[in-house]
């Protein structure tokens, strides 16, 4: 199953979590995904909707053949380290995995002629916000290896348009939330950090009690407000971008988000209202670098890429992630 020209995108990390969410929507929309992954974190199971390159994007070998035998037209990377805490006791992984492993990256597909390229990015490259809700013009002033990772890689990515023309597009991700509405595909990471699927194995009664990171904020329930941001509404962002270079956009960045800000109590009432299961709960001190209040400025990607999102009520993107929960739990039961 082999394609090549306009119609074929390389998938950097397109068998994890958001990747493979997108490779489906290129699917749906005429394109070929193929897949690059060294399956540390991803899964093979997660590449049903093009071919599945197994590789690293730190081994350049791999990325070379696997553009000579694709010839793709752009390339989408979600390849990356993107564990905050993690980032902060092995800062080195971080450096040289979402950093040099973006340098090896751009590097090939420069030297392979390809000049479309668009980052799965963060909010977390603007660290403290000073106000809220946050648009690109807010200074990035990362507080973590994490989100300087992925800062470095955006600056590069500015370097190699002014040096080279490769176009691109940074986009800076608020909270992904829920999974494919078909629960062909979801969230499955090893270890599970995010709070939906966390609160989700509380509730199910295969995970520990949800502990609630401070209780004092200066929020409306004194706890952490985040912006939750449909994983197939990111999947359509990436897609409208791609697009857009296609078209001729050159460089620009946009924030993904919902707009509107939940408190992780609401998320824990909302699962339990999805659910119809108790989640138990315990409160915790408050862990540093958390800000209170964290929601995205999206109405640059709704002007210029067309974008909006689509799930957008707290109960339903729970309750796609709730579906897919219940189907993987019983494929792990059968083993």
């Amino acid at each position: 199953m082999k394609g090549s020209g306009a119609n074929t995108i390389l998938v950097t990390g397109g068998a994890g979590y958001i990747g493979s969410h997108t490779c489906k929507i290129l699917a749906q929309q005429g394109y070929l995904p193929v897949v690059f992954d060294n399956l540390s974190a991803g899964h093979e199971w997660a590449a049903k909707w093009g071919p599945l390159e197994r590789g690293d994007i730190l081994d350049r070998s791999a990325l070379d053949r696997a553009i000579k035998t694709y010839r793709p037209s752009a390339c989408l990377h979600f390849a990356a380290f993107a564990y905050v805490g993690e980032s902060v006791t092995d800062p080195g992984r971080y450096y040289r995995n979402n950093v040099a492993g973006s340098l090896t990256l751009l590097e090939a597909l420069r030297d392979n002629g390809i000049d479309q390229f668009v980052l799965s990015s963060t909010c977390a490259t603007y660290g403290v916000p000073h106000r809220v809700p946050i648009d690109e013009a807010m200074p990035q002033a990362p507080i973590n290896p994490y989100g300087a990772s992925k800062l470095m890689v955006e600056r590069m990515m500015a370097d190699f348009y002014a040096a080279h023309a490769l176009r691109s597009v940074p986009l800076r991700y608020f909270n992904a939330a829920g999974a494919d509405p078909e629960a062909e595909i979801g969230e499955d990471h090893d270890p599970e950090t995010h709070l939906v699927p966390l609160v989700l194995d509380a509730a199910s009664g295969s995970g520990d009690a949800i502990t609630v990171f401070g209780t004092d904020y200066d929020t409306d329930d004194g706890t952490c407000v985040r912006d939750y941001i449909h994983v197939t509404d990111l999947a359509e962002a990436h897609v409208l971008a791609l697009k857009a270079l296609e078209q001729g956009l050159q460089h620009r960045a946009f924030n993904l988000g919902n707009g509107q800000g939940y408190s992780v109590r609401e998320v824990i009432a909302s699962v339990e209202r999805v659910t119809g299961r108790r989640v138990p709960v315990k409160a915790g001190e408050r862990r540093p670098g958390d800000p209170a209040r964290l929601v995205s400025d999206s109405a640059r990607a709704a002007k210029e890429l067309r974008w909006s999102p689509q799930i957008i009520d707290l109960d339903e993107i729970i309750g796609t992630a709730w579906a897919w929960h219940q189907r993987r739990a019983q494929e792990k039961s059968r083993g």
